[in-house]
């Protein structure tokens, strides 16, 4: 071959090469909805770089080439379960880590998640249906994260999760009563506003993990009526008196906080429970996050309840009150504890004698969420129950 042949193959390699990366570029901004700086901040470089590589001026070096590869792997995997804006939401969470993502989507695809466990926690099992898979503590999992989505999104968009996050096997329900809160607190509402993200990446990817098997989002009452799952609670905890009073979490920054104290407890708890049951490890693994975003979560109401409660210290008898209630359902142990401090030092993370977590099995966890001290299968913030094999609460 002469030189002058040499030299027009190469540069028509070049040219396809610099037309692959236009169009890999060009996907993301045209064909998946990222602008030209999502793009660039996702990637790690300056916007001018990108806009280099989409005109075919440059091509990417080889870090960048593998996260655009990333993202273009997950805005496919999204694209199957997400709108636009909500890919956008999860893409700029907090906790953002593509890689570790995109390797958990592939090893997820390939786990065996059918290898049965006996599922028992200090002598008693988790149900009358004792045997279940990994598979079965995710969508427990799963149902628990539909409803603190719902909880968080209402509260600080007025909406909930998209109707394509809420279809898979048994029956279908409706989140019913949330409605947005009007923050007067700039802090609680930013601290809503990232509760409410990691929640819906949370349910993402729980469904995206478990696939086919995924469970629906059952009914779910977040709702302020008197003898709704809210008010209940509340009666029980002592903050308010017999119906028609009703409890309102969506009335102010107080009150959201309180109802947020409900759940973000008995989530770690329940994860906590649960992870040594896991026997995937990857599904381990993925349970271990979960389990630390929500102890960050809790830790995170907690101390702004507390910084409050300083200047209104009914709020910390408000949380002794729920915290009294959750005891009072989930047996005879103490498992639970407000926000008043213990002598001179505060209370924000609850923990035992060691400095540990306490842990809660899955029934334990439904006589909370079901508001019943006794064995039952739906009640309280689930009103025809959960879904998935896992679903009696505790007769305690």
């Amino acid at each position: 071959m002469s030189r002058r042949a040499a030299a027009v193959e190469s540069d028509n390699a070049g040219n396809r090469t610099s037309s692959t990366f236009v169009a890999l570029v060009r996907e993301l901004r045209d064909d998946r909805g990222l602008s030209t700086g999502e793009v660039a901040d996702l990637t790690g470089v300056r916007e001018r770089q990108v806009q280099h590589w989409a005109a075919g001026t440059s091509a990417p070096a080889t870090e960048s080439l593998k996260r655009l590869l990333d993202i273009q792997y997950l805005m496919k995997e999204l694209g199957e379960v997400y709108d636009p804006d909500g890919i956008r939401i999860w893409l700029h969470s907090r906790h953002r880590r593509l890689e570790d993502r995109r390797g958990f989507f592939r090893l997820a695809a390939t786990a065996a998640v059918a290898a049965p466990v006996v599922m028992t926690l200090g002598g008693r099992p988790l149900n009358a249906q004792s045997t279940v898979t990994d598979a079965d503590i995710l969508n427990f999992a799963l149902n628990l994260e539909y409803l603190e989505a719902q909880f968080y999104l209402f509260a600080t968009t007025g909406a909930g999760l998209p109707a394509n996050l809420l279809t898979g096997t048994g029956t279908q329900g409706a989140a019913t009563g949330g409605r947005q809160v009007n923050f007067t607190d700039p802090l609680v509402a930013e601290y809503a506003r990232e509760i409410a993200a990691d929640e819906l990446a949370h349910v993402v990817f729980l469904r995206t993990a478990l696939g086919a098997a995924a469970v629906a989002q059952p009914t779910i009452d977040i709702g302020i009526a008197p003898n709704g799952a809210f008010s209940t609670a509340a009666r029980a905890a002592g903050l308010i008196g017999p119906a028609p009073a009703f409890f309102d979490p969506y009335a102010n920054d107080e009150n959201f906080l309180l109802g947020a104290f409900i759940f973000e407890d008995v989530g770690v708890t329940a994860y906590k429970g649960a992870s040594p049951l896991i026997t995937n490890k990857t599904f381990l693994e993925a349970a271990a996050g979960l389990l630390a975003v929500e102890a960050y979560h809790a830790s995170l109401i907690r101390t702004v309840l507390f910084r409050k409660g300083i200047q209104t210290p009914a709020l910390i008898d408000a949380t002794e009150g729920i915290s009294n209630a959750r005891d009072s359902l989930d047996g005879a142990t103490d498992l639970d504890q407000g926000i008043r401090p213990i002598g001179n030092a505060s209370n924000i993370f609850p923990s035992d004698a060691n400095g540990l977590a306490f842990s809660r099995n899955a029934g334990q966890v439904l006589n909370i969420l079901y508001l019943t001290s006794m064995a039952r299968t739906q009640g309280g913030f689930f009103p025809n129950g959960v879904n998935g094999n896992i679903r009696t609460s505790q007769a305690n």
